[in-house]
């Protein structure tokens, strides 16, 4: 069981699958990290040896991973909302920030559709 940067790695997968597990590390990341520290990428994730792992998971903590990378993103919004960009006010509004059309289309961004209703509050049974 190999456990990296607060994550329990997949032991079953190829460790340059496995570590696309951690937030912030994709498949180019991934391939580079291993090319550098000399692991073969057809691996699997639990056949590698103790050595192998403690230089994997010094190499993964000079990366900016799960909770710090989660953390930057959300202080770069709040910054841009707070110095009134339009991207800002885009991302206050839930809508699609890259020049999107959000006429027709953007559910995703702007959840499930709402009709027009008379607005009336209903009461439930208790």
């Amino acid at each position: 069981m190999l456990r990296i940067a607060g994550i329990v790695l997949p032991g079953n997968k190829r460790i340059v699958i496995a570590l696309t597990a951690i937030k912030g590390i994709g498949r180019p990341l991934s391939t580079s990290i291993l090319e550098e520290l000399g692991i073969d990428v057809d691996k699997k994730a639990e056949t590698l040896n103790e050595e192998e792992q403690t230089r994997l998971r010094a190499r993964v903590e000079q990366q900016e991973v799960e909770g710090d990378l989660s953390r930057r993103v959300s202080m770069d919004v709040k910054r841009l909302q707070d110095i009134g960009t339009w991207r800002g006010y885009r991302h206050r509004k839930k809508l699609p920030v890259r020049g999107q059309t959000s006429r027709r289309n953007a559910r995703t961004k702007r959840g499930k559709k709402k009709t027009g209703s008379s607005g009336r509050v209903t009461l439930t049974k208790t």
